[in-house]
């Protein structure tokens, strides 16, 4: 008795292999760097906001800087009467940088299916950089402090950097299939962290000529990045004569390739009135509305599952080097040095998470369990000992459980949400569901970063890890419906092989 889906199983396994090409291996690393770079320019925003504060304090009162000119001169410009104020407004840069950050991708999500992907990435990434260059080198070479205009710059570097996510899923998308795609985005998605870890080292770099050479250096490399973008790009398979995902070819493998894994034969049926497809399937495909690609099954529920996830991921994110220095005292050197080892625990996280949710075709179980043991590791974090190579260890051990399972959601299961059969007819959809996926974490995200402050204020760090728990927990309880679904078609699935020995 053969199983069900297993004929197809097989050749879209061997897909992946033979039907790479260099145009695939190109497409991966453009849209890898290309988000990685503008990853790179917020945390270069991060690395220095202790140089920030101590230049727009007033010298005489700032004990970490030392007098660089004329004292009436520089109290003439300064900004703040001191460096708590400065710091308080740095945060609520961030929050604001979030904020618009999460609308821009609700808005950026749907130009994405709209216009040309590469277009709307390549305008994105130099227009932030021109963005960041203002606001970071060419106010402190001007001498130009003023806070709502450092407010206002940010509320755009936050929109225009949102295209950057929506755009580049939707290009990995069109290239990259069902085959193996949990194991090649679970990879792609350390695009963010690699981003991480080359902000600090550009910033470190410059840092002792001045903040504003940092922000000179990231967004020079961001503007030739966006240019390499536009010259090099391709969106989709089509524009080299290669079949796009999902053609109506007798025994395509990539059309076996693209069926996505939020789903299976035996659903079909079930979830037949949410179809959104054109009555001709053979006319051009439309991009679905913004309404439409909330009603796909899976959306909403992911979104909101990502939305606490992303709060956790985003608090290690701002807040790790701070709890460091603050709770063990450890230079600030050191603890950034030292944070570093969460972004590695999160790339080896989805890399190995996407392959094995490949080997079983199923995504939510494999998140489910990764996202136990995060809320085992959340708790043991908060309660690391003062040594650095054992808070480096439980560290990566809990990037590994979170960041992990937050690559998948924002990449791979994005990507699956977006290409589902219930949209074939009108595949321009994969841009507007990342968007809708990612917006709605990053105000979670937003929102997190004022309750962590709070939180820690008011009760401790301790109370910050229980909260972090609290939420993971949430990620599991929004997705429970999908991972009870996916655990019966599994067993189904086990069954229907053991009788057939």
């Amino acid at each position: 008795m053969a199983v069900p889906g297993s004929s197809r199983k097989q050749p879209a396994n061997r897909g992946l292999v033979s039907h790479c090409t260099h145009h695939h291996v190109i497409v991966f690393l453009l849209t890898f760097f290309s988000y990685s770079l503008l990853h790179a320019s917020r945390k270069t925003f991060s690395n220095v906001k202790v140089s920030i504060s101590s230049q727009w304090t007033p010298s005489c009162l700032n004990s970490t800087t030392f007098e660089l000119r004329p004292n009436e001169l520089w109290n003439s410009n300064h900004l703040f009467p001191n460096a708590e104020e400065a710091t308080l407004f740095l945060g609520t840069l961030d929050t604001i940088f979030l904020f618009s950050y999460a609308v821009g991708l609700f808005v950026s999500g749907i130009v994405g299916d709209r216009l040309n992907l590469r277009w709307v990435l390549s305008f994105g990434m130099c227009s932030s950089a021109l963005v960041v260059f203002f606001f970071g080198t060419l106010t402190e070479w001007l001498h130009f402090y003023n806070k709502w205009f450092y407010c206002c710059l940010w509320v755009v570097n936050g929109l225009l950097q949102s295209t950057g996510w929506p755009c580049v899923v939707a290009v990995m998308g069109n290239w990259f299939g069902k085959a193996g795609r949990g194991f090649v985005f679970g990879l792609w998605s350390a695009c963010a962290s690699v981003g991480n870890i080359l902000g600090a080292f550009l910033a470190s770099c410059v840092l002792k000529y001045g903040y504003e050479y940092a922000f000179l250096v990231t967004a020079s490399v961001q503007f030739a990045g966006g240019i390499i973008v536009f010259c090099g790009l391709l969106t989709s398979p089509k524009e080299v004569g290669l079949p796009e995902l999902g053609a109506d070819e007798e025994g395509s493998v990539e059309e076996d390739a693209n069926r996505p894994l939020m789903g299976d034969d035996d659903a079909d049926d079930d979830d037949g009135n949410y179809s959104i497809q054109a009555a001709d399937t053979d006319s051009q495909p439309k991009a679905i509305s913004f309404f439409q690609a909330c009603c796909l099954p899976g959306v909403v529920l992911y979104s909101l599952a990502y939305a606490c996830l992303k709060l956790v991921n985003y608090s290690f994110f701002f807040w790790l080097p701070f709890y460091l220095s603050n709770n063990f005292g450890w230079k600030e050197a050191e603890a950034d040095q030292l944070s570093i080892w969460y972004d590695v625990g999160g790339i080896i996280g989805g890399t190995i998470q996407g392959l094995i949710s490949d080997m079983l075709q199923k995504r939510a179980p494999v998140l489910a369990i990764s996202l136990l043991f995060a809320v085992g590791s959340l708790f043991g974090y908060s309660r690391s000992p003062n040594s650095k190579p054992i808070n480096a260890v439980i560290m990566a051990i809990t990037g590994f459980f979170i960041g992990g399972p937050s690559n998948m959601i924002s990449s791979a299961i994005s990507a699956d949400l977006g290409r589902q059969d219930l949209v074939r007819g009108s595949s321009e959809a994969l841009a507007t569901v990342t968007g809708i996926v990612d917006g709605t974490g990053s105000i979670g995200a937003a929102v997190g970063q004022y309750l962590v402050s709070l939180i820690q204020e008011n009760l401790g760090w301790m109370w910050v890890f229980y909260f972090f728990i609290l939420m993971t927990s949430s990620t599991i309880l929004f997705i429970s419906p999908l991972i009870v679904r996916e655990i019966r078609l599994l067993l189904h699935e086990w069954r229907l092989r053991m009788l057939a020995e």
